[in-house]
């Protein structure tokens, strides 16, 4: 039987400034995914990546004085790092500058419809931060609605891309879930939006006005690739589409699990603009996007202009990725919005780290030192009913309602401690075996490990090692925090 594959993507963000706790939030949700897959026998691969061709990061380096190109290699390599800092596995991490890309880019433009490309003057309204023309009618108090900023108005001849043409198309999609959008509200926000009536888009920008940064719209030389339509292409451009590689035909062509995780900020993007243009060039289109909401910060988004940035690499190195990672899969709704609490997070900690699992991995490793327990491999591997509930919660993406199960686990083996309290009995301390590998109906230690694997990997590695062969006292996991 053929190994089912999973490709699992985060969005790529702009570098013109540091990785913030928002993207941290998405590449630990779709890193959870990546996990889970590769530990239910699937072949899994997780994309990451920087998007650099956009026109905010050349203003950015230009602030800050240097050329561009210095500046992006420096602010993707901070990126990059994210993967240490919050021990992520992603398998490839791919930057829009990068040759693979840019070839990609082009093959793409190249591979549409030539009816769906034509060229046209056009005036609009622009916004630098999100990269994209809005109507008057999206405009709120006539600013963005995403950064909330006086927008520009562009006059100018770019080409354009005949997305009126894919309408019906991608209302069937939708509705029909051969595209699912997670949740159901984000998949009823893009219908609504298709239903309105779809525009064509400008897919160029003259390179004057791109600052001679991006990359060249194929046979002419006047304009760059518009920055979506080109950053958009990294999906498929991180897997060798450009020369038709084997990644490519095994995670995009042959496989029926393509994933991509996105804030609801881009959905549009993802949704509409990129199935359309995957139609256009007869490439399949993804087939789920899971849409999660923002952190906030005082019920307000988080933004380099408002001064409320929270640092990942910060919060990891005072904390631990497995207790950063832990609060963010467990504490916030994965679609709506949530208020970000440093307070919470030491709350969390000592509640659901210190307290709950490492008291009880405390507990039990030294009944089990007492018991002259050993746990041998063959007893190892056991999967309770503990571990599909919490796949079912992973694979319709509720990371917090996962967690949740988990933790009712850890607290039903402490009840079951207290109440036979082994310790006072020599005949009961031969029990404590029971707590470890599990028994029918409730996960032990082990499956509780197993559960914890994608979400804290670093936690559950420590203590399948504590409970393998001969077992001493644990140290504490999790130490409390004052």
């Amino acid at each position: 039987m053929e190994e089912k594959k999973f490709y699992v993507t985060t969005a790529i963000p702009y570098v013109n400034a540091a990785p913030h706790i928002g993207f941290a939030l998405e590449a630990v949700q779709a890193d959870v995914l990546a996990r889970y897959h590769r530990q239910i026998g699937e072949d899994a691969f997780f994309l990451t990546g920087t998007d650099e061709n956009a026109l905010k990061n050349v203003q950015s380096a230009e602030k800050a004085g240097i050329p561009v190109r210095e500046f992006v290699d420096r602010s993707s390599q901070r990126f990059e790092e994210l993967k240490g800092a919050l021990n992520l596995s992603f398998d490839d991490f791919i930057r829009t500058t990068e040759e693979r890309h840019t070839k990609g880019a082009q093959k793409l433009w190249r591979s549409c419809d030539p009816q769906d490309i034509y060229k046209k003057k056009y005036r609009g309204r622009y916004c630098v931060g999100c990269e994209q023309f809005y109507t008057e009618k999206e405009l709120i108090d006539g600013k963005c609605p995403e950064h909330g900023t006086v927008l520009e108005l562009v006059e100018e001849e770019n080409y354009f891309f005949r997305l009126s043409k894919y309408q019906k198309q991608l209302e069937e999609l939708i509705e029909s879930d051969e595209l699912r959008i997670v949740p159901p509200a984000r998949k009823n926000e893009v219908l609504s939006f298709i239903k309105q009536g779809l525009e064509d888009f400008s897919i160029s920008r003259s390179r004057e006005r791109a600052k001679d940064w991006g990359i060249p719209v194929p046979g002419d030389d006047s304009q760059v690739i518009y920055v979506w339509f080109d950053a958009l292409s990294n999906y498929i451009n991180a897997l060798g589409y450009a020369e038709n590689g084997a990644k490519f035909k095994k995670y995009w062509l042959e496989n029926e699990n393509r994933v991509h995780v996105i804030g609801k900020g881009i959905l549009r993007f993802h949704a509409v603009y990129w199935p359309a243009i995957l139609l256009s060039a007869g490439i399949p289109r993804p087939t789920e996007i899971f849409v999660h909401g923002y952190l906030t910060v005082g019920g307000r988004k988080i933004s380099k202009s408002l001064g409320n940035v929270i640092d990942p690499f910060a919060l990891a190195e005072k904390y631990g990725a497995d207790p950063v990672r832990y609060y963010l899969l467990a504490k916030f709704s994965p679609f709506e919005d949530g208020d970000f609490s440093e307070n919470r997070l030491k709350e969390t900690y000592n509640a659901d780290l210190a307290n709950s699992l490492g008291n009880l991995i405390s507990r039990v490793s030294t009944l089990a030192a007492k018991a002259n327990l050993k746990i041998n491999e063959v007893e190892k591997v056991r999967k309770l009913r503990l571990i599909h509930e919490i796949g079912s919660q992973i694979e319709n993406y509720r990371f917090d309602n996962a967690l949740e199960l988990i933790q009712k686990n850890i607290s039903a083996l402490d009840n079951w401690l207290s109440e036979r309290r082994p310790w006072e009995n020599r005949k009961s301390l031969k029990r404590i075996g029971e707590l470890v590998v599990g028994r029918e109906g409730l996960g032990g230690i082990l499956d509780i490990a197993e559960a914890l694997e994608p979400f804290t990997p670093q936690t559950a590695d420590e203590i399948r090692k504590q409970f393998t062969g001969k077992i001493a006292p644990a140290r504490p996991l999790f130490p409390r925090l004052g």
